[in-house]
Order: structure tokens, then sequence, then C-alpha cells
């Protein structure tokens, strides 16, 4: 639609009055709960900001951090670990919430920060959000934003230094047919890893050969097809460097059921250091981030801001480091 949708546009699209969308934002009462449902979805639907109206009238804080990640899984597990100890005594509550990876839509951390915000939450934490203007009137905080530094503050760990590392740690056992498996194509530090894998390469002097960088989206599922094809190739590479540790293990699973040893006839390397990584077969080695550490950062720059404090540094960058366990060998 291009302009700022209205509670005027809501009420027209739900049927009902202005003083009743009023009352549903609000949670007044007087409004039958099938209007309020119906309110409730056209708000989601046409991404209405409510709640600089909600926080109008609210008299109290919440004392309770919201964290929206896009689907529960081991990246995401470890964030909400690092986040929840950062509170523990803290006085703040935390509430996590899932959009759901699929069927949301770009951006969908502002509609349901919309929602939250304003009645159930002071602040929230974005894990690898779409958006890089929240809009709503909260302080937040971004956890691997799809872009680089926005009007946010940031929490993000050094990814094109880390996958440097691994890299190198190839390149050092001789290998140089070396396949880059990459995470999703929205995401600022999928582009970072890719660009440290060929800046590494490029360093070392070795050509990269274009058709074994493949897309494998950071998911288990989406890397399984792109790493068969390249262990497929009559000159198929002779190591594996995938963006994150899911998409390894499926490089692990793939390998084996090709008839391939691991590391014996092909390395595999992997980007996260997700506690299951030390648990494959054989254990994977990765480029370690501090996952934990990313959600306590930005649990403490949130605080921060939540408390009146001022934050010196708004765009924090974690140090990351190679993990040598038995998925890689000499050539």
């Amino acid at each position: 639609m291009g302009q700022r949708v209205t509670i005027t546009d809501v009420a027209r699209t739900a049927g009902v009055s202005v003083a009743t969308v009023s009352k549903v934002i609000n949670g007044r009462y007087g409004v039958a709960q099938a209007t309020t449902t119906r309110v409730m979805e056209v708000i989601d639907s046409l991404g209405y900001e409510s709640s600089l109206v909600a926080r109008s009238l609210r008299s109290h804080r919440t004392h309770v951090i919201g964290i929206l990640v896009a689907e529960f899984e081991p990246f995401s597990a470890e964030i909400l670990k690092g986040a929840a100890g950062a509170l523990a005594d803290s006085g703040y509550e935390l509430l996590a919430y899932t959009g759901g990876l699929h069927g949301r839509g770009e951006g969908w951390e502002r509609r349901y920060l919309s929602r939250l915000s304003g009645t159930l939450i002071d602040g929230a934490v974005l894990v690898t959000p779409t958006v890089v203007e929240a809009g709503n009137g909260v302080p937040v905080v971004a956890i691997d934003p799809h872009t680089g530094p926005t009007g946010l503050p940031t929490v993000d760990s050094d990814n094109h230094g880390g996958a440097v590392i691994g890299t190198q740690h190839l390149l050092e056992l001789g290998h140089r047919r070396i396949a880059f498996v990459g995470g999703r194509a929205d995401l600022e530090s999928s582009r970072l890893r890719e660009q440290g894998f060929r800046a590494a390469m490029a360093d070392a002097g070795v050509p990269v050969d274009d058709d074994l960088v493949r897309a494998g989206d950071y998911r288990k599922e989406s890397s399984r097809e792109p790493v068969r094809e390249l262990l497929s190739l009559p000159d198929r590479p002779t190591a594996v460097f995938a963006a994150n540790d899911l998409s390894a293990t499926a490089a692990l699973e793939v390998a084996r059921e090709l008839g391939l040893r691991v590391p014996q006839d092909v390395s595999v390397i992997g980007f996260d250091d997700i506690p299951e990584s030390a648990q494959t077969e054989p254990p994977l080695t990765t480029v370690h981030q501090p996952i934990q550490q990313l959600g306590a950062a930005a649990i403490a720059l949130l605080t921060a801001l939540l408390d009146g404090g001022e934050v010196t540094e708004p765009h924090v960058r974690l140090p990351t480091s190679l993990v040598r366990r038995g998925s890689t060998a000499a050539l």
C-alpha cells in the first residue's frame, strides 16, 4: 500500500467503529470475543502499529522482555539460554515468541511487536530480523540482522573473520578444491561468511570454482540436495565448508549415504558450534561463535536502554575461533 496503516483502515477492513478498534487495542471491556478476534486478525494482516496508542495509556512497566525468533532451532535455543541467564536476578522476565518460519513474510517481526509492545513487554530482542527499523515505540535490539548496522542496536559475531579462519584451516590441510554451502540469502551473516571464504581463497592464490558454491539456506533439509550434487560430481570437492552446523551435519549424512568417509574422503567444516556439533559422527570441526554470549550481550544493551542508561557502543561484534574435531584431515 506504501502508506502507514491507520486505525481507520483497521476499522474499515474489520467492519467496526474506530472506537471498537481502540477498545480492542487497549484491552477494554465491552467487545465481543468474535469481534476482538476479527480486529486482531486485521491488525496482523495490515501490519498496523498500535503500540503508540497502547503505550500512551499505560501507567506502569511490565518488566517483561520479549525475544522474537523465526523458529525454535539449535541456534535460537542457545540465544534464549544466554538471554535467560543474563536476566537472572535482574527483575525482568523473558517472553519467547516465534512467528513461525513459513507464511509470515518479510517484516513479520514489526507486526508482532505492534501487538506485544505497550501491553505485554517493555522491550524486545529480535533474532535474525528482516526489519531494520522497528517503529514500534519501545526499545529493540537486533541479533544478526539481515543487513549491516541499522537504526537498531545490534549484536553479531565476526562472521567474515570466522569464515577466513575456517577456510585457512582447510587450506593448511592441503585442500584446494573446496566447496562452500552458503546460508540464508537475506542475512548479512551469510554474505559475510561467503565473502570471508572467498577472501581466504584469494589470499592463498586458490581460485574459487563457482560450480562448487551452493545455497543451503542455513537449514539441514534444504542443504542435503546441494551437498549431494557437490559430492556426486566426477571431480568432487575434497572439502566442504558449510555456512552453519546444520548444513554441515547434512553434509556428513549425505557423504555417508554416498559411501564416502569423513574425513578420509572428504573433510567437512561448519560454523556456529552448536552443542550438537560435538555429538555428530565424526565430531564436527567448526567455527565457534559465542551464541549464548550474543543473547547475553543483546540483553545487556536492552536493559541499559530500559533503565535509562547510555549505550556507548550500539553495534557489538563478538570474536569467532576455530574448534578442531574429527571431521577434517590433511589431504
